[in-house]
């Protein structure tokens, strides 16, 4: 495809990739600050995702209409790729759009307490010690009050292929890998994927769901696509290297938690004992704890599990360590 010389910047807005094709980024790519995507042809136009508050989503739509006054302004599809919040919280906005995620990533939009459940813990932050703490701090930016989370009006299981114009794009289910249900948008003619969280870029995965194994076969489905220019759900555009260095590090991690678990090392004890220092350049280090507990519980069948506070106290602790 005959994308812009500028397509790697890593700034904030809307950046044209050609043909159509757009990624709306979001630095650092940290915790909430997820990226976006928007495919037009035709008249049509296809939203993928949408950000984590109303105010952010408002900015990035108002953006798009700018840049394709015609199509952006009535959109007609919205796939959300996986449940996050920073992925879906801003549905609302997109009125009249048919809403398109898999049925997995549906199930857990409709019972995770969405954006309300964010709402009440950030109220609820200085109860909560070290992980009500954390929690505060990375989500301070973003505003959970108000938010009426719209469904996916339809849902699919292993892939769904929508024409839009001239182009076709097809959806493919890879979960449960990050989530229940992670969707990736691609465009083959113009040889763009659309991952959502399936990758991350200069920042450390989060494993909610796993199995960790699905995750290692999507990043080796798409670096077998023809696929030039990649948009991560969080993290600056990539190619191929970024989603091989994904894949190591899911390998990578994998191998050592399962040194550890044999061995009877604890959740806590492995995350802080496995070394990162291949990926010190990489942000959210902390993520580990989480990763870990999700591929204990793997290992041992569902036996060992973590809640969600001790997993925030412990990343508290982690990134509280690595800043000293």
């Amino acid at each position: 495809m005959s994308a812009s010389a500028n397509k790697w910047n890593y700034s904030k807005g809307l950046h044209d990739l050609g043909d159509g094709c757009y990624a709306y980024l979001q630095p650092d790519g940290s915790w909430g600050w997820s990226n976006a995507g928007l495919i037009v042809d035709g008249g049509e136009s296809l939203l993928v995702d949408t950000l984590f508050d109303l105010k952010l989503t408002r900015e990035m739509l108002d953006t798009m209409r700018r840049a394709e006054p015609r199509a952006a302004a009535k959109i007609g599809t919205l796939v959300n790729t996986h449940s996050n919040g920073d992925h879906c919280f801003g549905n609302e906005l997109v009125t009249g759009a048919e809403i398109i995620a898999s049925k997995a990533c549906a199930e857990e939009m409709r019972h995770d307490g969405g954006a309300k459940r964010l709402a009440d813990f950030k109220r609820n932050a200085s109860a909560m010690g070290e992980s009500g703490a954390f929690f505060a701090e990375i989500f301070a930016p973003f505003d959970f009050d108000g938010i009426n989370v719209t469904m996916p009006t339809l849902t699919f299981e292993h892939e769904l292929t929508r024409k839009l114009g001239s182009k076709t794009v097809r959806l493919i289910n890879v979960g449960p890998a990050h989530t229940a249900g992670d969707v990736l948008a691609y465009v083959p003619a113009d040889r763009v994927i659309y991952t959502g969280d399936i990758l991350f870029i200069n920042g450390h995965p989060i494993i909610w769901a796993g199995p960790v194994q699905n995750w290692i076969n999507a990043c080796q489905l798409m670096m077998n696509l023809d696929v030039e220019t990649i948009v991560p759900g969080h993290g600056p555009l990539t190619d191929k290297k970024g989603v091989a260095a994904l894949k190591g590090y899911l390998e990578y991690i994998a191998r050592e938690a399962r040194k550890r678990y044999d061995a009877g090392m604890s959740i806590a004890e492995a995350a802080r004992d496995i070394s990162l220092s291949d990926y010190d350049s990489w942000g959210d280090g902390e993520r580990i704890a989480v990763n870990v507990a999700s591929l204990y519980r793997e290992f041992s069948g569902g036996k060992t599990s973590a809640n969600t506070a001790e997993l925030f106290g412990l990343m508290a602790e982690l990134r509280h360590s690595r800043r000293h």
